[in-house]
C-alpha cells in the first residue's frame, strides 16, 4: 500500500513537473500592417525551438485585419495559409468582439480558424495573470 501511494505521488510530481516546463505564452496583435507578419514568422520559429508550447494570439484593434478573409501580407500572400498552419500546430488566435462592434465588422468576415473573445485586452490580462508570458511584435 505504501508503496503503491509512492508511486501516485511519484506519477503526479512529475506530471506537474512537465505542465509546469510548458512555455505558456500570448502574442499580442493590434495592428496587422506592422506586425502580423512578424509576429507569425515569431511564432513559427517559437514552435519550431519549442514545439510543446502553448501559444495564443490575441488580436484587437486594426490586429484584427491579417485574420480576415482574404487578407493578404505586403508580399501578397494570403494569411490565412500560415494561420491554418499554426492553427495544426495547436495555436489559437482569439479577435476582440468590442472590436467587432467598433469597426460594423461581422464573425463571418473572418477565416474559419478565428475564434472570438469579448474582449482583448481583458483576455490578454487574463492571460497574463494565468502566467503566460506575453509578446508584442
Amino acid at each position: 500500500m505504501i508503496i503503491r501511494r509512492l508511486f501516485i505521488a511519484l506519477t503526479l510530481a512529475l506530471a506537474g513537473a512537465a505542465a509546469w516546463a510548458q512555455d505558456n505564452v500570448v502574442y499580442h496583435i493590434d495592428d496587422a500592417a506592422a506586425q502580423a507578419l512578424k509576429g507569425l514568422r515569431n511564432i513559427r520559429n517559437h514552435l519550431d525551438t519549442d514545439p510543446a508550447a502553448k501559444i495564443t494570439v490575441v488580436a484587437h484593434a486594426n490586429g484584427v485585419d491579417f485574420l480576415m478573409e482574404g487578407a493578404k501580407d505586403r508580399n501578397d500572400n494570403p494569411y490565412a495559409t500560415t494561420v491554418a498552419a499554426l492553427v495544426n500546430r495547436g495555436v489559437k488566435f482569439e479577435v476582440c468582439e468590442i472590436t467587432l462592434k467598433n469597426r460594423s465588422l461581422k464573425k463571418e468576415q473572418f477565416i474559419q480558424e478565428a475564434e472570438f473573445t469579448p474582449s482583448g485586452v481583458v483576455r490578454l490580462a487574463k492571460l497574463q495573470h494565468q502566467g503566460f508570458a506575453y509578446i508584442k511584435p
